[in-house]
């Protein structure tokens, strides 16, 4: 029982602050996308090429969540967007506390989009709201089409399903129909998005979808 009450206040402790952050947020009309996906599914690559896209069109932030290096905030740097990197020191998923702190180093002044990049991981940063608008699923083919029924609490939350790195559909055992069905099923209002960051497939799609969002 201790446990159980100890895990409710935690998440009644991050849920204020997530309120107080989505208040300030829209106060300053920025939009913020939380990115969730496993390691290794192509979160940063999306990203990158998102940013790429957006450059003169929205003006963008990141938040960078990784448990060591800062690798990850010095690839999207170098799409000429202002990047924090929060290293989680072991920590599964991002936090309150931990956005707090990024948000100091970040001017949200003119900002169009916040995108954080949560720490590779399908089930614990679910449950860690962080103000966000909409949190966006990122799943890999090469990870299975089974994921979305063994994980559904993710994509029965995400706004959007970017399915990445269908290049390599032709090499591998993966029914891509499967997942949108699984999804559609959990969540019939999420907009799926097929894309490679490879070859670029349906990236032009998605940002542009995207980008009409913030705007709206």
């Amino acid at each position: 029982m201790a446990e159980i009450e100890v895990g409710r206040n935690i998440l009644e402790a991050n849920q204020s602050m997530a309120d107080k952050f989505r208040r300030q947020f829209a106060a300053q009309g920025v939009k913020v996308l939380n990115l969730i996906s496993s390691p290794g599914a192509g979160k940063t690559s999306v990203l990158e090429q998102t940013l790429k896209r957006l450059s003169g069109r929205l003006s963008c932030a990141v938040i960078e969540g990784d448990i060591q290096t800062d690798e990850d905030a010095q690839r999207v740097a170098a799409c000429g967007v202002p990047a924090v990197q929060i290293q989680t020191q072991g920590a599964c998923h991002l936090d309150g506390p931990m956005i707090s702190e990024a948000l100091e180093a970040l001017d949200l002044e003119g900002l169009d989009l916040l995108i954080i990049e949560n720490v590779g991981n399908l089930v614990c940063p679910v449950d860690f709201d962080l103000g966000e608008d909409m949190k966006v699923a990122v799943l890999s083919v090469t990870e299975g089409d089974d994921k979305p029924s063994k994980y559904p609490a993710l994509f029965r939350a995400a706004g959007v399903l970017l399915v990445n790195k269908i290049d390599l559909l032709p090499y591998i055992d993966c029914d891509l129909e499967r997942i949108h069905n699984t999804c559609h099923t959990l969540n019939p209002q999420q907009k799926v998005f097929d894309i490679s960051c490879r070859t670029g497939e349906g990236l032009k799609d998605w940002v542009s979808w995207l980008e009409n969002w913030v705007r709206s």
